[in-house]
């Protein structure tokens, strides 16, 4: 049977969905296969958002309908026999699951005291482990710790196991309190305090949609994808144009009365000038529609910020809009990556896995190694430069990096572009650096560098200066210098112009001849490393062994213990040739330059990674059934094989990974999605770190 916990608070707003995803984040990365189910939702005819986020983030296939025990309905009219369907659903689950995660009702239905008490026989019942949610809004350190108390009572009462407290939405000024009240209580003595999260207006902020529906609006303007976007506060506009500027914050909803056109076209131009905040939503009221020519305007400005009417009056629907509450769902992006980050920087992970006894699974799935990723970036935040910051892909990427912690950013190009573009998009670039790269204090500066660099090649200063302003030679030289760790490059760039400036200016790995590249290859259970599948159209048996131990010590870098399979049509001394020979030189050259890294070769694929095949063709090799690292002996062998094992076995490909260079630079396909820039920002802040800890 699967292991499992659940995650229950003892009363409404308490703020479950925010644990609740960082432990789905925490058990995917520790644990392996992850199940969601909730006992009891509101209604058996509706969808249920949280259910329905949780299996977005959980990344497997697991249908909606097995994540549902039963509906409020039929708790009602049969406590134990919906009682008894709960537990066989859940252990149907849990034989499909290395864990499940649990969770509570959401309290929509009877007194919040009958509700925990169904929640805490739930859980005895699944005999699963709890994790006590209890929010610290607007209380007292004294009143948290009370309602903490009275919670795990009721759950030992009903001979649930409470393990472990999470405190949601605290004020930081009573954090410390809390945490000692917490420890000197004996009603709580044996649970662990697990973590005080604090309060983020973001994740109770309603959508755009929100407002819409709230209203009985009409979308009149704009993108309807920005409907899912957050509104942090409203104003309304009932003053002249200067003073509504002057009172305009980030992603605030503008309420202004229908008919006054005039305002219209200005909170327009603020929202995509660069100098003002930027809007979430603009609400008319009065059942004004903005005439044709004002509708003309607005249409030559490619607006994507929703413009909404309502037939209510200003004072009404300022009351109506200010009554609603945001709720975490799918589509909620911003507010899910907030979520995660708070419990990523807030609670105690290592304390909750030793409270929940789930142990770590020896598979690694795609979404575990993602997870990962994640962690590692976020535990130590190095400063990657991304040059290409007038590319809407980049500007969203850098978003969610900045929300999810994982690198600090500087991004090339015109600020006032950048800001326009990011407004325009609904990026959020507060917490970057914006940097212009005829920046002429830099430019002289990296001029001056690059000239003696280059001196050899007779570059004069006039063309250092000329050369330096190009972006991607103003961020290897930001990298070179040590005012950035890392480049992330390619969006809108091809291979060569990307890393063409690190082979003149950041250079090779001493005893490295050649920069080379890995694809990471996430299969359903394991992690391989690809290499060379990007760079090298033919090496030669010397540089092939560069590649072999360069993509050695990426495994490395990345938690996989390297196990080196030089790949052949060939395997052992059964064949001949010159492509076979070339593969067994650079074998010997790996043994020699490397004698502790185990390596194989030459070696066919099937032979490398299946044991079976191993066991007949190479029944001695530590390599051979399960290599880690396959290296191919040339560029059309390693692209025609990760596209195929990408496409074929539903593998994810992450990469490339360049290699060899002093400092990390990472070039992107210029079909590069967002969660592609996302994770080569990951993975090259990984590399910049482990050159710090002196891992290369």
């Amino acid at each position: 049977m699967a292991r499992s916990v659940f995650v229950t608070s003892a009363e409404g707003q308490a703020g479950k969905s925010t644990v609740a995803l960082g432990l789905l984040q925490l058990l995917a990365r520790e644990a392996g296969s992850v199940g969601i189910f909730r006992p009891v939702t509101a209604t058996l005819g509706e969808r249920d958002p949280i259910v329905e986020l949780m299996l977005t983030q959980a990344g497997g296939h697991q249908s909606y309908e097995s994540a549902i025990g039963v509906g409020y309905e039929e708790t009602h009219g049969d406590e134990e026999e919906a009682l008894t369907r709960i537990v066989e659903r859940f252990h149907a689950l849990g034989a499909e699951h290395d864990v499940v995660l649990v969770l509570g009702s959401d309290f929509h239905d009877v007194s919040p005291g009958a509700e925990a008490s169904f929640n805490a026989m739930i859980a005895a019942n699944l005999g699963t482990p709890v994790v006590l949610v209890v929010p610290a809004f607007a209380r007292s350190a004294v009143d948290v710790v009370t309602a903490a108390e009275l919670a795990v009572e009721e759950l030992r009462t009903r001979h649930a196991n409470p393990v472990a407290v999470v405190v949601n939405r605290a004020d930081d000024a009573r954090a410390g309190d809390i945490r000692n009240r917490f420890e000197t209580s004996k009603r709580l003595d044996g649970l662990a305090l697990a973590g005080i999260l604090p309060e983020n207006p973001l994740l109770d902020a309603p959508t755009v949609g929100d407002l819409m529906n709230a209203c009985r609006g009409d979308l009149v303007q704009g993108n309807s994808e920005w409907l899912h976007r957050e509104a942090q506060g409203f104003l309304v506009a009932a003053m002249s144009m200067p003073n509504v500027l002057t009172r305009l914050v980030d992603d605030v909803t503008v309420i202004a009365p229908g008919d006054r056109y005039d305002i219209l076209p200005g909170l327009v131009l603020a929202h995509q000038s660069g100098t003002f905040p930027a809007l979430s939503s603009i609400v008319l009221t009065g059942g004004y529609t903005p005439p044709s020519s004002v509708i003309q305007l607005i249409e030559g400005a490619h607006l994507e910020l929703p413009i909404i009417v309502t037939e209510l009056d200003t004072f009404e629907t300022t009351a109506v809009l200010s009554r609603v509450t945001g709720r975490m769902r799918p589509e909620a992006k911003a507010k899910v990556e907030a979520a995660l980050r708070n419990f990523a920087d807030h609670a105690d992970a290592q304390t909750l896995l030793e409270c929940m006894n789930l142990g770590t699974s020896a598979a690694v799935t795609p979404l575990m190694f993602g997870h990962r990723l994640m962690d590692r970036a976020r535990a130590q935040r190095m400063h990657i430069v991304l040059p290409e910051g007038d590319d809407p892909r980049v500007l969203e990427a850098a978003d969610a990096v900045l929300r999810r912690g994982i690198a600090d950013l500087t991004i090339l190009g015109d600020e006032l572009k950048i800001r326009s573009l990011a407004s325009s998009i609904g990026a959020d670039l507060s917490g970057a650096n914006l940097l212009s790269p005829n920046d002429p204090r830099l430019v002289e500066e990296f001029a001056t560098e690059y000239a003696r660099l280059r001196a050899h090649k007779n570059i004069s200063i006039e063309q250092a200066r000329e050369t330096v302003t190009d972006v991607s030679y103003f961020g290897t030289m930001m990298v070179h210098l040590g005012k950035a760790d890392g480049m992330v490059s390619g969006a809108a760039h091809t291979t060569a112009h990307t890393i063409k400036p690190s082979f003149e200016i950041i250079k090779t790995v001493p005893g490295t001849n050649v920069v080379s590249s890995v694809f990471l290859m996430c299969l359903a259970d394991e992690v391989l490393v690809y290499g060379d599948c990007a760079v090298n159209p033919d090496p030669t048996a010397e540089q092939l062994a560069d590649i072999a131990i360069s993509s050695a010590r990426t495994a490395q870098q990345f938690d996989i213990a390297p196990r080196v399979a030089m790949l052949s049509y060939s395997t052992g001394s059964s064949g001949h040739g010159a492509d076979v020979d070339k593969v067994r030189q650079a074998t010997a050259l790996v043994h020699e330059r490397e004698p502790e890294l185990l390596v194989e070769g030459p070696i066919q694929y099937d032979a490398a990674v299946e044991p079976s095949v191993a066991k007949s063709k190479m029944p001695d090799s530590p390599v051979a059934g399960q290599a880690s690292v396959l290296i191919f002996p040339d560029l059309n062998t390693g692209n025609n094989t990760y596209k195929a094992v990408q496409r074929s076995a539903g593998a994810i490909a992450i990469g490339p990974v360049l290699q060899g260079l002093n400092k990390p630079v990472n070039d992107l396909s210029r079909g590069a999605l967002v969660d592609d820039i996302i994770n080569t920002v990951a993975i090259t802040a990984i590399q910049a770190q482990s050159l710090q800890q002196g891992i290369s």
